[in-house]
This record gives structure tokens, C-alpha cells and sequence, in this order.
């Protein structure tokens, strides 16, 4: 039997996030209500006089666990037009996992690709096309408290494309996204720093990649390679990102 690591935020309501989503939940009997017109019976028809439960959610693409596409990044990628996140192809969305812990790293810092390499090698590893690395920060825990969405250390542009150039076409974190925080890079762009506004996302535009965000759990995995990740997005047509139920996959 396999085991498996959830690496998903649950789709809840409960947060302190700018945007949170909205979910109506419909119980059994409210649906017995709703429905037994449009079918032509009565509510007492059904079992007990209860029917079926049903949620209605109101959420954006790029809140809870999801997958950025190139196209959120920018119209083109290498000089394409940039794929949107149902032309991700599927083969990226699963392979050999790798985990870089950076869980040191203060809010707002940037992790750089020297530290990169220096994650890589104290773990003994080497990277190859089509790895899924996850940045561990465990930001993920603080979810729930204001400010969540400050909190955490994000990837400078030259650390992403370090990855990039080693084949890679799937990344991730536990945060809330995958560069800095947006007050931080707000604050240096007033200061006259252009260029490391939204760095690894602008990167999209020359470099074809995908990143995972809000993700969570990436702690509880219990060695830094020799698991499999899958995360494979919802498929909406057209979209710049897709939500995902990642996991971490060990093999007996």
C-alpha cells in the first residue's frame, strides 16, 4: 500500500486572507425543499423527507491550494503565447518530489539560488528534468491569522531560474505565494527597485514554468526525496491558474 501526504490546504471559509471564499452549504432537508417542484413531487416524497447535500462556492483561481499557469504570469512565455491551465500538460504534474527546507528564512527575505544549491547539496541530491520541488517555509500554519499572506520568505528570480535551468517545470510552497510578499516588494518598488516587483512571476515571460502556492503539510514529509508528488490541476478553460489536491506519494 502506498501512503499518502496531504499537501493541501482545506477550501474553508475561516481566515483572515483578503479574499476568502464563500460556500453556501444546503442541507438535506433544504434541498428537499428546493427540488421536489422542479421534479414534480412533493418534500414528503423523498426518504424521510430529506434529499441531497449540496454546496454552491464562490472562490477565485488563485485562492486555496492551486497551480499557477504561464499565462497568469504574462500574454506570452519564450516568445509563445503562454499556456493557460488547461494546456499544463499532465506529465509535469507528477514526478519525483524534492524538498528544500528554508523554514529559517524571516518574513519577507529572499531565498537566492547560492542558497539553493546549498539546499541541494546538504541533502545530497541532484537535480534532473521534471523534479517537483517544494520550498518548505511553514508559513502554511499561520493560515488562519491575520496577516497570513506577509508572512513569508519568497523566491528571488535568480533561485527560480536556477531550477529552470536544471529542467525544472513544477515548483512549490507552503505560503502564500511564490515571491516575496506583495508589501515588501511594494515598498522597494516606491524605493526605485523595479526589478525584484514580482521577479519570479515577471521570469514566466522568458522562462516556462508553473508554481504551486498555498500549499501546506511540506514538514510532515519525512525525507527530502524518493516520494512522488501529484498535483494536477482543475481543468478550467482558458484560466491563468487551477486548484489542486497535492500529495506527497511513498511507495512500499
Amino acid at each position: 500500500m502506498a501512503k499518502f501526504i496531504d499537501l493541501s490546504m482545506a477550501l474553508s471559509t475561516e481566515g483572515n486572507l483578503e479574499r476568502m471564499p464563500k460556500i453556501i452549504y444546503s442541507t438535506h432537508r433544504e434541498t428537499a425543499q428546493t427540488y421536489a417542484p422542479a421534479y414534480g413531487i412533493t418534500p414528503s416524497d423523498f426518504r424521510e423527507g430529506k434529499y441531497c447535500a449540496v454546496e454552491r462556492i464562490t472562490l477565485g483561481t488563485h485562492d486555496t491550494t492551486h497551480l499557477d499557469a504561464p499565462w497568469h504570469y504574462a500574454p506570452t512565455s519564450e516568445g509563445k503565447p503562454a499556456k493557460t491551465i488547461d494546456q499544463i500538460p499532465l506529465e509535469w504534474c507528477y514526478s519525483d518530489g524534492v524538498v528544500l527546507d528554508f523554514h529559517h528564512k524571516k518574513k519577507g527575505e529572499g531565498i537566492t539560488a547560492k542558497e539553493v544549491l546549498k539546499a541541494l547539496d546538504n541533502i545530497d541530491y541532484q537535480l534532473k528534468p521534471f523534479d517537483i520541488v517544494l520550498i518548505r517555509t511553514d508559513t502554511y500554519k499561520h493560515y488562519h491569522e491575520g496577516c497570513y499572506e506577509y508572512m513569508h520568505p519568497g523566491m528571488t528570480a535568480e533561485a527560480t531560474l536556477c531550477l529552470i535551468e536544471h529542467g525544472i517545470k513544477v515548483v512549490g510552497i507552503d505560503a502564500w505565494g511564490w515571491d516575496r510578499p506583495h508589501d515588501v516588494m511594494s515598498e522597494e518598488l516606491r524605493a526605485g527597485n523595479k526589478e525584484q516587483f514580482w521577479e519570479s512571476h515577471y521570469l514566466g515571460i522568458t522562462k516556462e514554468y508553473c508554481h504551486l502556492e498555498r500549499l501546506a503539510n511540506i514538514d510532515k514529509i519525512p525525507k527530502p526525496f524518493g516520494f512522488k508528488v501529484a498535483a494536477f490541476p482543475i481543468k478550467i478553460e482558458g484560466a491563468s491558474a487551477g486548484w489542486v489536491r497535492a500529495v506527497a506519494i511513498f511507495e512500499d
